[in-house]
């Protein structure tokens, strides 16, 4: 028997992608601040971005299972989407995550958690939850929009009500008109064949509904209509507790401006910068990455790009138009590899920001008050970007119209120069400008205290601890 005075012990148990961990170990933090044991679940090869992320924080541990990479034919350390380029390596990267739930039940054995929040796609941690009579929280990594959107094609099925994959439907039942071709909608909705993943997403939803609710990386404020839909509509028990980004910003904290990346921005005018990155598992071939270089040079506009690609063994990158970085000295910076999104979106002199449309990315943005163009590629991205262009209206699209799994759809220069011309120049780009800085506002007062997702995050904990206390 428990009571209020009981440190509650929570495990936190994410998918091995960066998009779903860094948020999920951001949720365990806020846990943890709020007085709450966190445990991270996590496997070796991740350990070293756990470790560097709560190395400062109280409260918090990490526990680590072995990831069979080599059972599913995976090479040995590959543990993470992001070390998958092809379908086929990330389809046993999912495979994978099938065969971790007796690892899993023994953590939850030895260690006794009172709760435990799980990822979508283990959808067995329901059953261990269930088994030792505790409370299982799903965690998507999605807003309310794109969640309500995905559960209204999957009830509903529009999509199989027009005549081609280039005709528009609208989502029925839907808060807001929102409309959609096949073209744009994942491939695992619209398939007929019974696939690995449909297998998986299935079950998922399933665990779902008999997990005892669901934690969203969002706030009430930015998409009101949604979180009600969600809860009233589809019947989901939902506490929204973001954006996480806000209350955990490890990178403005460690990084060391090596290549003069900040001091650059330091000398640029006020919301004069576009900055452009497309997360950590879109991928562009070569062709389309000189066309996004001459469409930044068409734009006249200064620019932060992050790109993904080193040079040769010769020292070239056969991706840049030839003397492209030597026109554009002064006028922009290439970021290979990793940079400091947080810090740079927060920086006076950014005013725009190119970007994939991944929920992690959105809510930074939206917490940084920076306008977007729209580049959505696969998941949940044309959800999102439907969300930033036609409710909250603070982006423009850069005219992607085809869903595809790694490598992004085709995009002229023109149309990229037109679309960073329009967002960072001009009445409507200020118009937008000052619409992201109002929810920049809102989304620092969830979080506050008598904020909604800090009420919100309140109320789950006083209801887990009087559950507790009846166990």
């Amino acid at each position: 028997m428990a009571d209020q005075t009981y440190q509650l012990h929570a495990f936190f148990f994410p998918f091995m992608a960066q998009g779903h961990m860094m948020p999920m170990i951001g949720m365990a933090k806020l846990f943890a601040s709020r007085g709450i044991r966190s445990t991270i679940i996590n496997t070796p090869s991740n350990a070293s971005l756990c470790e560097k992320s709560i190395r400062k924080s109280k409260n918090i541990e990490l526990l680590l299972i072995k990831f069979p990479a080599v059972e599913v034919g995976l090479p040995p350390g590959c543990e993470n989407l992001n070390q998958a380029p092809t379908l086929e390596m990330q389809g046993k990267i999912f495979k994978a995550t099938t065969l971790l739930e007796q690892q899993f039940d023994e953590l939850v054995s030895e260690h006794r958690p009172d709760f435990l929040v799980a990822d979508m796609f283990f959808p067995w941690a329901s059953d261990v939850a269930a088994k030792y009579g505790i409370p299982r929280f799903v965690f998507h990594g999605s807003g309310f929009f794109p969640l309500c959107a995905s559960l209204c094609l999957l009830r509903h099925q529009p999509h199989k009500q027009v005549s081609s994959d280039s005709e528009p439907f609208a989502l029925p039942d839907f808060p807001d008109e929102i409309k959609f071709t096949r073209n744009q909608i994942p491939s695992f909705i619209k398939q007929e064949v019974e696939t690995e993943f449909i297998k998986l997403y299935r079950a998922a939803k399933e665990s779902e509904r008999r997990s005892y609710g669901t934690l969203v990386n969002s706030f009430y404020e930015l998409e009101p209509n949604y979180a009600d839909h969600y809860r009233n509509v589809f019947g989901m028990r939902t506490w929204h507790i973001g954006p996480i980004s806000l209350v955990s910003r490890d990178d403005e904290e460690t990084y060391v401006d090596e290549h003069g990346v900040l001091n650059w921005l330091n000398s640029q005018r006020p919301n004069s910068v576009i900055y452009i990155c497309f997360g950590s598992v879109a991928n562009f071939d070569d062709a389309q990455l000189k066309e996004i270089a001459m469409g930044l040079e068409f734009s006249r506009q200064k620019f932060i790009w992050v790109v993904k690609r080193e040079k040769d063994v010769e020292g070239k990158e056969n991706w840049l138009p030839e003397g492209f970085e030597k026109r554009i000295e002064g006028k922009g910076v290439i970021v290979r590899g990793w940079a400091p999104q947080l810090v740079i979106l927060n920086h006076e002199a950014v005013g725009g920001f190119v970007t994939h449309c991944g929920w992690n990315s959105i809510l930074e943005a939206v917490g940084a008050g920076v306008s977007m163009v729209t580049w959505p590629i696969s998941a949940d991205q044309f959800y999102n970007e439907k969300l930033v262009i036609r409710v909250l209206k603070v982006g423009v699209p850069v005219g992607v119209q085809r869903y595809v799994q790694l490598v992004g759809d085709s995009i002229k220069k023109e149309a990229i120069g037109k679309a960073v011309k329009q967002i960072m120049n001009g009445e409507e780009a200020e118009e937008m400008r000052e619409r992201a800085r109002e929810f920049a506002q809102k989304a620092r007062i969830a979080v506050e205290l008598g904020g909604s997702s800090h009420n919100d995050l309140t109320s789950l904990i006083q209801e887990l601890k009087s559950h507790t206390c009846r166990s």
